[in-house]
């Protein structure tokens, strides 16, 4: 059954997202912040991040908020964490009672919440009515039909079933979950990691070395989002070890880019700034001290990508840290 869906973000996985569900035979319109932007996408169809794609002619492209969420059933939230806040707040009288599902990973700083949350606290939406849509999808495959699965996420699973229907084609297979916290909490903590990861690989270091760090960073996810009140079995899914490979291993991760710079001796802001694009682990690694000091939960390896980032900590002396901690058990929580 087609629906009409606006998607809020034409960065590269929103522009992507709506070209899949225009392509699923839904009515799609992709809101952009910036008016010019709005109408150079519209005119030329391109989109600035993505070699080779071109915007199906069908999606109509807007910078008016209101206008984009009219006649629409679903809204696709797929903005940087840290202004979904505003513009969600910005939105929220056009929303009114209609469906949201969130596709942006990260946790706001301050607040602590994640996106659901802070997309619920600005709307009103019960929880019933919001979702998240998170697991191993990088922009550039979903756009080339590269096989590609998702996990949809909500309290209602009802909710999650249908997004399931409305997002599943024959090149991109959606599951259905209860655990939104435990879904929201792997897909965000995972870039954090990826960072790590990209220091690792821009040391010099190989294969055994990612394998470990993907390995223990999973057991601080899953610690993490276990104290938060996610389901551990939801770590071992799409949105845990799922999300967390892709990123610690794909080119295409803004976050590894991010890291492997970073490993090579360049700084981080010189590295955003060349990038043009949000590293969301940079925001969220503040987020994630922040909680694991909440909740009490030990996350080496984030505290020293932490330290990395804010501290000018040398990254070999952070891995050697790492390496020569007090000795102890394997377990994951």
């Amino acid at each position: 059954m087609a629906v009409s869906f606006t998607v809020l973000g034409a960065g590269s996985w929103g522009a992507v997202m709506a070209a899949h569900l225009h392509n699923a035979g839904h009515s799609v319109t992709i809101w952009h912040f910036l008016d010019e932007e709005a109408r150079e996408l519209d005119k030329t169809r391109r989109h600035p991040f993505l070699e080779g794609f071109i915007l199906p002619a069908g999606i109509v492209v807007t910078s008016d908020l209101a206008g984009a969420i009219s006649g629409s059933k679903i809204i696709i939230v797929v903005v940087p964490s840290q202004v979904i806040r505003k513009v969600l707040g910005e939105a929220a009288a056009h929303i009114g009672q209609r469906k949201v599902a969130n596709l942006s990973k990260g946790i706001e700083q301050g607040s602590l919440k994640r996106m659901s949350e802070v997309i619920m606290e600005v709307t009103g939406l019960p929880p019933d009515r919001v979702a998240t849509v998170y697991g191993p999808s990088h922009a550039e495959e979903v756009m080339c039909g590269i096989p590609t699965t998702l996990v949809a996420a909500s309290e209602n699973i009802k909710y999650a079933r249908e997004l399931q229907r409305h997002l599943s084609t024959d090149r991109l297979r959606v599951y259905a979950n209860r655990d939104i916290i435990g879904v929201e909490m792997g897909g965000s903590v995972k870039n954090v990691i990826a960072i790590a990861a990209g220091i690792c690989v821009g040391v010099g270091f190989g294969d055994n070395t990612l394998a470990a760090l993907t390995t223990r960073g999973l057991a601080e996810i899953t610690r993490l989002g276990v104290a938060t009140g996610g389901d551990i079995h939801t770590f071992a899914g799409l949105s845990g070890i799922g999300d967390l490979v892709v990123t610690n291993y794909s080119r295409h991760s803004r976050n590894r880019r991010l890291g492997v710079e970073i490993g090579k001796g360049r700084k981080m802001e010189e590295t955003l700034a060349e990038m043009g694009m949000v590293a969301e682990g940079v925001f969220t690694a503040q987020s994630v001290m922040d909680l694991a000091e909440k909740h009490n939960v030990n996350m080496p390896i984030c505290q020293e990508v932490y330290r990395v980032l804010f501290e000018d900590k040398d990254p070999r002396q952070a891995i050697a840290d790492l390496m020569t901690r007090d000795l102890r058990d394997e377990t994951v929580h």
